[in-house]
């Protein structure tokens, strides 16, 4: 499965609702363990982002229908990158042609 981290924005909303916060965690991990997605790690970050999940997901649609359907509920924004283990990092490397 292919790995994901997910850095999240509260909006206004979401911000105003945060004592929900946890229980919008929860939410999230059923939401993902329904679309075939693994909800692996929730850190609450300081500085330009409020949160980081880490994801491991069979593609990138199961991810794209995680995101829009966590953002339409209102409380928050994303921004998605694809993530390559330390494992995949070096293959790659090894692979470059000279």
């Amino acid at each position: 499965m292919a790995a994901y981290c997910v850095l999240i924005n509260f909006t206004d909303q979401g911000i105003r609702t945060i004592r929900d916060g946890a229980k919008r965690v929860d939410a999230a991990r059923e939401l993902a363990k329904s679309l075939g997605v693994e909800l692996n790690d929730v850190h609450l970050c300081m500085g330009a982002y409020d949160v980081m999940v880490h994801l491991k997901a069979p593609n990138d649609e199961a991810i794209v229908k995680f995101t829009l359907a966590m953002a339409s509920r209102g409380n928050v924004r994303t921004t998605t990158m694809r993530t390559f283990p330390e494992q995949d990092y070096r293959k790659l490397l090894a692979e470059l042609p000279a």
